[in-house]
């Protein structure tokens, strides 16, 4: 949480205003109520992003395992034992 509000960059005499504003607008019955709809939303906004998160570092993975056995290979077959190197005479 002290990193989201270092994002806003909001002092604690500025967050304690807000509050203060916040009590007196919506009352001490309705307060308790939007703070716990509200930390809901953040909690499921948290989730959403790290599913995404998880899904981008997935499928990258994934992809890497695709290319990297290749370049392995061509690498491998270009330094082979026992095959004769290409040279340009064999292209005559």
């Amino acid at each position: 949480m002290e990193s989201f509000l270092l994002f806003f960059d909001i002092s604690t005499g500025e967050l304690l205003v807000i509050m203060v504003a916040a009590f007196l607008v919506f009352g001490p019955r309705k307060l308790p109520e939007i703070a716990r709809k509200l930390g809901k939303g953040l909690n499921e906004l948290r989730r959403a992003t790290e599913e995404i998160k998880n899904e981008i570092r997935k499928e990258t993975s994934e992809i890497k395992k695709d290319f990297i056995p290749e370049e392995k290979k061509e690498k491998e077959n270009k330094t082979a034992p026992g095959k004769p190197e290409n040279s340009a005479n064999d292209l005559i």
